[in-house]
């Protein structure tokens, strides 16, 4: 049996960085945590996981698009690295435990493997990449896409927010415009621990997730102009109101997601609507909203996004305002290598954890790794329904442990690999 991480230090470090950037729900009385990407908190946070990592004695080097980098050495150091990692940066409202899970149980990982005296033949690699969430510059994996060469350097250092801020500024900014070169080389393997997000390993009664893909994902964001008026004086009839045309817009979401036209899985979601100007009695004149549509199947996706359009033209008409578009993020489905799949439930069953096969219903930032190399990834379930994104987000000691412990099993597997570079 592998040696286990101490799961008691691993929760520490979770606390530890969740105070980064933590705040108080005043609704709920909860604390939740804003470590948006590129922030004076994210900054905090990130100098956080290198002093981490340099305690533990990693080479830490910053990419292009301010990924970190922590290197553990191997026997072999012309061997091509196992990398484990995932992201920091948060939602606006967010918990203690998407992506930090990722990043801070690798470096456990590491300390586990000090600590018993652990070489392996190949280095190990932590990373925590840049804005994963897309919440603030619209773009989602927006560090482990660059990494992976989808997405190219120069549209990644041009994004902005909405208060027009830089993504090339704000990078350089927070300190961490780095100089090392993006692509990166392709790791030997990339496997990435995280939370959930859903209920259904918690409501099955399963302690790890084996997941098998990340569903296609597909983001828009959307203006509708029409025109203001007076909401006494202008008559029903001759109105072109941008917010009416929103409202019937979302509808239509939910009918998509309902239908079955696309499958029972489809998600459809008006996540933000601003109107202009925003006063109780002026006709909108504008909306800015929302799209994300997702689908475990590219073919029903491509179907939802064609009728999407085609029902932005029937409100156009039958509303009379017009609606733009820009598509801000576009993935289809990704598999996970059939490898680490059966890796992770390998680990799971030495280890006594009970697991089953799942999709991933969000983006990951081992989705941006699976055309390069072997990727996969290992699921936990969360308390709460699962809830994420959310003050409420929790996973226990012991399932943050059983997880991280299945990841350090795979990664030493993956890191004493024969053959190949």
């Amino acid at each position: 049996m592998n040696p286990s991480i101490d799961k008691n230090r691993l929760f520490q470090s979770i606390e530890d960085l969740g105070g980064i950037g933590g705040y108080l729900d005043e609704r709920t009385g909860l604390r939740g945590v804003n470590r948006l990407a590129l922030t004076d908190a994210d900054a905090e946070g990130r100098r956080y996981v290198v002093a981490t990592m340099k305690s533990l004695g990693l080479d830490v080097t910053v990419d292009r698009i301010g990924n970190l980098f922590g290197r553990r050495a191997g026997r072999d150091a012309k061997l091509r690295p196992v990398m484990m990692g995932s992201h920091v940066d948060s939602v606006p409202t967010a918990g203690k435990f998407d992506g930090c899970l990722g990043v801070l149980g690798a470096l456990e990982v590491v300390r586990t493997l000090d600590a018993a005296k652990v070489t392996t033949r190949r280095p190990i690699v932590v990373a925590a990449f840049t804005d994963e969430e897309g919440s603030r510059f619209g773009t989602d994996m927006v560090g482990s896409a660059v990494a992976s060469g989808r997405l190219l350097l120069e549209q990644a250092y041009a994004l902005r927010d909405r208060k027009g801020c830089v993504f090339r500024d704000e990078l350089e900014r927070i300190g961490f415009l780095g100089n090392a070169k993006v692509p990166i080389e392709p790791p030997h393997a990339y496997v990435e621990c995280h939370i959930e997000q859903g209920p259904i390993l918690r409501a099955s009664g399963f302690d790890i997730g084996v997941v098998t893909s990340v569903q296609a994902i597909s983001w828009r964001e959307v203006t509708i102009s029409g025109k203001s008026g007076h909401a006494g004086a202008t008559p029903i009839g001759l109105r072109a109101d941008a917010g009416l045309a929103a409202s019937r817009l979302n509808v239509k979401l939910r009918e998509m997601a309902t239908s079955g036209r696309y499958g029972k899985e489809m998600r459809a979601t008006m996540g933000a609507i601003a109107h202009e100007p925003g006063l109780v009695n002026i006709v909108p004149g504008r909306a800015t909203l929302t799209v994300d549509l997702r689908n475990p199947d590219d073919a029903m996706m491509k179907k939802a996004e064609a009728d999407l359009l085609a029902t932005f033209d029937e409100i156009s008409k039958s509303d009379h305002v017009e609606i733009a578009w820009r598509q801000t993020a576009r993935t289809p489905v990704v598999p996970f290598h059939s490898k680490i799949q059966a890796l992770v439930a390998e680990a799971a069953a030495v280890r006594g954890l009970r697991h089953e096969k799942i999709a991933s219903g969000a983006g990951q930032d081992a989705q941006e790794f699976a055309p390069i190399c072997p990727s996969g990834m290992v699921f936990i379930p969360g308390e709460y329904d699962g809830v994420s994104h959310n003050p409420r987000e929790y996973s226990t000691p012991e399932q943050c442990a059983n997880g991280i412990n299945v990841l350090l099993d795979v990664a030493l597997r993956l890191a004493d690999e024969e053959g190949g570079p």
